[in-house]
């Protein structure tokens, strides 16, 4: 299934610079270096966050679980970053109750099943 509003999605810079590709990050650094090995770092943050809505918004995503805060969803993309290193990247988004397109949770490194 396609992710709800995929469309409309929302991908926040802060978190892609400050989380997801932030190597002093106390959680985010270890994905920092995953992601520095496919050829994304802060100095091309906004091609990963490009390249991230793009697969938003044309694979198929799963439905993880609904909580007090909206409805999980997490599409698995193969991705070839910029150093060409390729790799499964699983982003994981939120619907949230009082709206009507998915935001950016996190990204990590994931497996084909």
């Amino acid at each position: 299934m396609r992710l709800p509003g995929a469309e409309f999605a929302l991908v926040d810079p802060f978190k892609v610079r400050n989380y997801l590709l932030a190597t002093d990050h106390h959680i985010g650094q270890h994905k920092a270096r995953f992601f520095a090995s496919l050829g994304y770092g802060i100095a091309n943050w906004a091609e990963f966050a490009a390249e991230l809505l793009k697969y938003a918004q044309q694979d198929n995503a799963t439905m993880l679980e609904t909580n007090a805060y909206g409805t999980k969803y997490i599409i698995a993309t193969p991705m070839t970053g910029p150093s060409g290193r390729s790799a499964v990247i699983l982003s994981v988004w939120i619907v949230r109750d009082a709206e009507a397109f998915p935001r950016l949770v996190t990204a990590y490194k994931g497996e084909i099943r």
